[in-house]
C-alpha cells in the first residue's frame, strides 16, 4: 500500500463531514488555539503547535471512547467527550459540538503506531507470510485433491476460487494491518461493532496451533528415530506389528514369512504395511485404547516432542519480529531445497513417469461435480491462510508506504506454486510404491497425515541409504509446521 498522510490542514477522508458557517469556524480554531496554547504551557515544548492541531483535528473533535488516532468521531449527539473536563471546554454558540480537550486526552491512548517494532528487512515480511501460506496442506492435501478432481482440470476451480475468493480477503487483511498497524483485536476500534472478528481470529488460531504442535511432535519423534542404521518401519518383526503385517525390501522382491505367504494376493485387502502398523501401534498405540473415553497413559517419548516443540517455537518468538525474521529465512527455504532434491530422486525411480501422469491426467467432467469445486475453495481458503488474523499481524509491522498490493500477488503465486510442485514429489514417490507393489495408483495414494507418516515414509524406507532420505523428509515436514505454529502463536507474544 503507498500513498501519502493528507496535509495538516485538510481533515482525514475517513472524518465525517459536518455543515458549519464560516463565523462557526473561525470560532472553532480560536478555541483550539486558545486549548493548545494552554496544554503548551504545561508541556516540555518537545511538540510544535503544528503537530497539537493536527493532534486535535484527528481526534475528530469528539473521542469514541478508545483514545486512538485509528478512533472515529462518533455522531454530534453523543456527547461523550466532556465529562469530567468542564474546566477545558468550549461551548460553541451553534451548539453543534463540545469540545473536551485536555492533556491527558491529546496523550492518552492505546498502543502508539509509530512505537511498533518493524521488520529489519522487507524479505522477513515476504518469508514470514509465504511460511505461514505455505503449510502441510500444500503437500499432503492438494497434490491427492488434484489427482481425485481430474488432475490438471482441478486447476480451473482452484484459480477461480483463489482470484475471486481468497485473494481479495488476504489483500484486506494486509492494508487492516499495515495502515493502521494494529493487530486482530484492535485493528476494529475503527468500527467496534465488528471487534468480535478479530476476537475470533485469536480464538480459532489459538485452536488450530494445538493440532499443529502435535503434528509437530510427531515429525519430530519420525526424524529423531530416522537417525539408526535401518528404519524400523521397514521389517514386520517388531513387538507392535501383528501377524497381518506384510513387508516388502526393495522394487526387485519381498520378503515374506509365513504369514506374508498366507496374506498373498488372494487376501491383499487384509494386509497392513509396516509403516502402517509402526504409525497406528508403535507411535500413538492405539490398539491400547478402549475409545474416545479411554485417554490412556502419556508416551513420554511423545511427551519429550511436544516439549521440544514448544522450545522451538519459544526462541523463534521469543524477540517478536526480530527473532522471527531470522528463523524464516530457514524455515521458509529449506522446504523448497528439499523438494527439489526429492523431487530429482524419485523422478530416477521406476514408475514414477506413471505417478506423475496419474497426477495430471485431466478429467473435464470432473468440472460438473459440485464436490470439486468445495474442495478447490476449502484448499484456497486453508492453503492461503485467510481469516486467522495472521497476514494482518504480520502486515502492522510493515512500513506505512509499503507495496502490499504487490506482496499479496507475489504470495498468493508462490503459494500456488508450491502446491502444484510439491504434487510431482508426491506423485512420483506413490507411482514407484504402486509398481513396485503392482497396485493401481488408487489403492496407494492418499492424503493427510496417512500419505506423510505411512505411504511417503514406506517408500522412501526403500531406497538405498533410506535413513538419509527419512531425515531429510521429515526435515521438511518440521520446518513446513514450525513456519504455521510459530505464525498461529505470534498473537501472544508480548514483544510483537
Amino acid at each position: 500500500m503507498s500513498g501519502k498522510s493528507p496535509p495538516d490542514d485538510q481533515p482525514s477522508k475517513a472524518e465525517p463531514t459536518r455543515k458549519v458557517s464560516a463565523a462557526a469556524i473561525e470560532k472553532i480554531d480560536n478555541a483550539i488555539s486558545n486549548v493548545v496554547s494552554t496544554l503548551a504551557k504545561n508541556e516540555s515544548p518537545s511538540a510544535s503547535e503544528k503537530d497539537k492541531k493536527k493532534s486535535l483535528w484527528s481526534a475528530g473533535t469528539c473521542d469514541d471512547g478508545y483514545s486512538s488516532y485509528t478512533s472515529t468521531p462518533k455522531s454530534v449527539d453523543h456527547k461523550t467527550c466532556g465529562e469530567g473536563h468542564h474546566d477545558k471546554t468550549s461551548q460553541l454558540p451553534d451548539g453543534a459540538l463540545i469540545i473536551a480537550l485536555s492533556q491527558d486526552q491529546v496523550t492518552a491512548g492505546s498502543e502508539n503506531p509509530k512505537d511498533r517494532p518493524t521488520w529489519s528487512k522487507k524479505a522477513d515480511f515476504l518469508l514470514s507470510i509465504i511460511g505461514f501460506a505455505v503449510d502441510l496442506a500444500n503437500v499432503w492435501r492438494f497434490p491427492y485433491l488434484c489427482y481425485r478432481n481430474g488432475g490438471g482440470v482441478f486447476l480451473i476451480p482452484y484459480l477461480l476460487m483463489l482470484v475471486f475468493g481468497a485473494m481479495p480477503l488476504f489483500y484486506m487483511e494486509l492494508v487492516l494491518g499495515q495502515y493502521h498497524r494494529q493487530g486482530p483485536i484492535s485493528v476494529w476500534k475503527f468500527c467496534p461493532l465488528f471487534k468480535g472478528v478479530g476476537y475470533c481470529c485469536v480464538l480459532v488460531s489459538w485452536y488450530v496451533s494445538f493440532y499443529y504442535n502435535v503434528i509437530i511432535a510427531w515429525t519430530l519423534y519420525y526424524m529423531f528415530i530416522s537417525f539408526s542404521a535401518e528404519l524400523p518401519w521397514i521389517r514386520c518383526n517388531n513387538p507392535w506389528n501383528t501377524e497381518r503385517c506384510w513387508e516388502s525390501r526393495n522394487s526387485s522382491g519381498y520378503i515374506i514369512d509365513a504369514a506374508s505367504v498366507f496374506n498373498s494376493s488372494a487376501f491383499r485387502a487384509n494386509r497392513t504395511s509396516p509403516a502402517l502398523e509402526f504409525f497406528d501401534r508403535a507411535v500413538l498405540e492405539i490398539h491400547q485404547s478402549n475409545g474416545m473415553g479411554d485417554l490412556g497413559n502419556p508416551k513420554w517419548q511423545l511427551v519429550v516432542c511436544v516439549l521440544v516443540a514448544f522450545v522451538i517455537l519459544y526462541i523463534a518468538l521469543f524477540r517478536g519480529v526480530k527473532s522471527l525474521g531470522k528463523v524464516v529465512w530457514f524455515t521458509a527455504i529449506a522446504p523448497y531445497v528439499i523438494l527439489t532434491i526429492l523431487l530429482i530422486r524419485g523422478l530416477l525411480l521406476p514408475g514414477a513417469a506413471q505417478g506423475v501422469q496419474y497426477y495430471l491426467r485431466p478429467d473435464l467432467h470432473k468440472l460438473l461435480d459440485t464436490q470439486v469445486w468445495v474442495d478447490a475453495a476449502v484448499q484456497v481458503f486453508y492453503s492461503v491462510g485467510v481469516g486467522f488474523g495472521v497476514h494482518l499481524t504480520y502486515a502492522s509491522y510493515n512500513n506505512f508506504n509499503n507495496n502490499c498490493y504487490r506482496d499479496c500477488l507475489f504470495t498468493v503465486a508462490v503459494n500456488s506454486f508450491t502446491s502444484f510442485y510439491s504434487g510431482f514429489v508426491i506423485f512420483a514417490y506413490l507411482g514407484y510404491m504402486a509398481n513396485k507393489e503392482s497396485l493401481p495408483i488408487s489403492e496407494v495414494a492418499t492424503e493427510g497425515h496417512g500419505l506423510v507418516f505411512q505411504v511417503y515414509p514406506e517408500a522412501i524406507a526403500t531406497l538405498p541409504g533410506g535413513p538419509f532420505w527419512a531425515v531429510l523428509f521429515f526435515t521438511m515436514l518440521l520446518t513446513l509446521g514450525l513456519d504455521s505454529a510459530v505464525s498461529l502463536m505470534v498473537y501472544f507474544n508480548r514483544k510483537s
